[in-house]
């Protein structure tokens, strides 16, 4: 199965990441065949994704290490749409690699909205319907200059059963999130300065969170670090 976890704080967010995709393992969502993790540091994004399990994605790792930084998600996938690849894998990013976006689950309409931004000049690498909402955010966001308007926009016109998480390399120390679908679920757990974003509620189980927010169906969830605050905003898509 999918599954997706996000951090922001300040602690290492890939030394958290990988041990949420840890925990994800031991409560039995092991049925995945790709694994992934974005990182915005250094005015940028970096990334590591590969078809495989978490030891395929540590190997990346040891051989192209990322940079240190406070922000990130990760993504385990069971493919759906488009083949297990390193292509495939999340994040899924648009041309310009300034956007990154994991999804559990399935967005209907993918085809036509692949047509639509190819038919803007945009070039689609994957097979997934993933990719399509990581150049929908670019453009949103070149207008909007904010994400989480960005994803209210784009989110409007998305149909399914899904939850994903986005960050942007022009604002750091933000990941937003939108849930559709009453199947799926995300939660957004909040600690001294830090917050996980996940799509299961277990795994915020051990972490030191004082308040977890459920965003319902139909979302954005806006996390966002300023200084050693963290604050959790909802808007409707």
């Amino acid at each position: 199965m999918s599954g997706i976890v996000g951090y922001v704080g300040g602690q290492s967010a890939l030394e958290v990441l990988l041990d949420r995709l840890r925990a994800l393992e031991r409560g039995g969502a092991g049925s995945y065949d790709s694994v992934g993790v974005a990182l915005l540091a250094d005015g940028g994004l970096a990334a590591a994704k590969t078809a495989g399990k978490l030891p395929d994605l540590l190997a990346l790792l040891e051989r192209r290490p990322l940079p240190s930084c406070g922000t990130g998600v990760a993504h385990t996938r069971r493919a759906t749409r488009g083949a297990p690849s390193g292509t495939n894998a999340h994040p899924q990013l648009d041309e310009a690699g300034r956007v990154a976006v994991v999804q559990s689950g399935t967005l209907d309409g993918a085809e036509a909205l692949r047509g639509e931004v190819s038919g803007r000049g945009h070039r689609l690498v994957s097979q997934t319907d993933t990719e399509v909402v990581a150049h929908l955010l670019a453009e949103a966001f070149s207008s909007s200059g904010e994400l989480g308007e960005a994803m209210r926009q784009v989110g409007g016109r998305l149909r399914g059963g899904f939850a994903l998480t986005a960050l942007h390399a022009d604002e750091p120390d933000t990941v937003v999130a939108l849930r559709r679908g009453a199947a799926r679920t995300l939660a957004v757990g909040l600690g001294q300065g830090e917050a996980y974003l996940v799509t299961d509620r277990a795994l915020l189980d051990g972490l030191p969170v004082w308040e977890i927010v459920e965003p319902a169906e139909g979302d954005v969830a806006v996390v966002r670090r300023t200084g050693d605050e963290v604050r959790c905003d909802v808007v409707p898509a």
